[in-house]
């Protein structure tokens, strides 16, 4: 019998081959990758030890740091010799700090600091991180030479409260530059009229600083900004009408800073905007733009605290998207759109609250099915709350909120026990949206005898059974 197919030394020819081929692939792969320069491993070792000094970095990670390195350290390889055809390693991204469990980038300890090696021995870095890092001992950043930072594309640094230096000190000509997140630092001073020249930013986030003064007219040259976030800081004057050119622009926010004069009217080019917030400014006496029901793709919209007055236009119509209103603390006058009801189909939260709004509460509200919060509190409105039953207000609990409105009533139970509403029981003769009847001084009012009355009813009921 047989032990062996008759094809049986052409399939072992072919696995032997196939074994070959593997080999020299395993071969080819498990050849030493392109080692990084003594001098940058060297400088990784330093800046390590600059952030977290009490971790023996060099024995933890004592082979070529572009093979075994850090979490946030990261390379790539370069083919920057003209004299050898082969890569060469350099360092292209440092991340430090706790983010979490994915992102398990080098702690920092307390007494961290920012080693000047960073702008001088990293000519290929790309990114650059720090996290939480600087929170105790005061750190300055250091002088960044020109030469630095020509591919640089990330810059960020978050809750860094120790760490301050100037703007103008930090941002330079990093032509390559596509995200500045520089949030929760101590960072001081005016925003450069360089920053307009970053003609690749994306993203500009200077939030939580100490930043002030205007925002340049030349930022209209930054065509590719998608995010412009200025808040938590001290500027001030006019938001240039140049703004409106930013026509990329997804989330505006300059929320509390010291902004007045006039909204400016160019934001209405501003197409894409999905996020404006120019809350706790000091805009004044515009009213509520009517521009903003030209912006469709709006999903946050906040301008509480600023006293703009007027009354709520009608403009719901094309903004079905909007996820979130906060007019809250505006001096807003007159009677809430029944409209808002009708068309915020995705609404899910609208502050209203503290302004002398006036009227009933629309029962077109009891529509927004998505509806998480309605804040309705210290206005004057009045008379009956009703939202067609009582499954909408079961809904709603805790988070219907009309205290502070003395004239309203309610008669459903589920809205009366509601610590937020404070609502008393309606008057069962009272009708919805009813006005008291007033009578000028003038008008002489004839009370009849009940005599007279009952003649007349006495005449009529002849007439008719007559």
């Amino acid at each position: 019998m047989a032990l062996f197919h008759p094809f049986s030394k052409l399939t072992l020819l072919l696995l032997l081959l196939l074994l070959l081929t593997t080999l020299l692939s395993t071969a080819v792969i498990s050849q030493p990758q392109p080692l990084l320069t003594p001098a940058e491993q060297d400088a990784v070792y330093t800046v390590l030890g600059s952030v977290n000094p009490d971790i023996s970095w060099r024995s933890l990670f004592p082979d070529d740091l572009c093979l075994s390195a850090p979490h946030g350290v990261v390379c790539d390889f370069f083919y920057d010799n003209v004299s050898s055809p082969d890569p060469v390693a350099h360092v292209t991204e440092m991340n430090f700090g706790y983010v979490s469990d994915y992102t398990p980038n080098p702690p920092c300890s307390a007494n961290a600091t920012l080693s000047p090696l960073l702008f001088t021995s990293f000519k290929y870095l790309r990114k650059l991180f720090f996290y939480h890092c600087f929170t105790g001992t005061r750190v300055s950043f250091p002088e960044i030479p020109k030469s630095f930072g020509s591919g640089l594309e990330e810059l960020v640094f978050i809750d860094n409260p120790s760490l301050v230096g100037s703007l103008s000190g930090i941002i330079r000509n990093f032509t390559d530059l596509r995200r500045v997140v520089l949030t929760g630092n101590g960072i001081y001073g005016n925003i450069p009229d360089g920053v307009a020249d970053l003609v690749n930013l994306e993203e500009l986030t200077l939030s939580r600083n100490q930043l002030g003064g205007e925002i340049p007219l030349s930022f209209s040259k930054l065509k590719k900004l998608k995010v412009l976030d200025l808040g938590y800081n001290y500027f001030s004057g006019n938001v240039p009408e140049s703004v409106g050119n930013l026509s990329e622009l997804v989330k505006l926010d300059l929320r509390s800073n010291g902004f007045n004069g006039k909204i400016p009217e160019s934001m209405k080019n501003l197409k894409t905007l999905e996020l404006l917030d120019l809350s706790r400014n000091n805009f004044t006496d515009t009213g509520v733009p009517l521009f903003l029901g030209e912006m469709p793709k709006l999903k946050q919209l906040d301008l509480s605290g600023n006293l703009l007055g007027g009354q709520i236009p009608e403009i719901w119509d094309k903004l079905g998207g909007i996820l979130g209103i906060g007019f809250s603390e505006m001096g807003l006058v007159g009677e809430i759109p029944a409209s808002m009801g009708v068309h915020l189909k995705n609404l899910r939260y609208l502050g209203l609250d503290n302004n002398k709004l006036e009227g009933t509460v629309p029962e077109e509200l009891g529509l927004l099915e998505s509806v998480s919060v309605i804040n309705l509190q210290n206005n004057n409105l009045s008379g009956r709350v009703s939202f067609g039953g009582g499954k909408f207000s079961a809904k709603f609990g805790q988070n219907l909120k009309l205290a502070g409105n003395p004239n309203l009533c309610a008669d459903d139970k589920a809205l009366i026990l509601s610590s937020k509403t404070q609502l008393k029981v309606c008057n069962k003769t009272q009708k919805p949206n009813s006005a008291p009847l007033t009578l000028d001084s003038s008008v002489q009012v004839v009370v009849l005898p009940n005599a007279v009355i009952m003649f007349g009813t006495w005449v009529l009921f002849v007439l008719i059974f007559a």
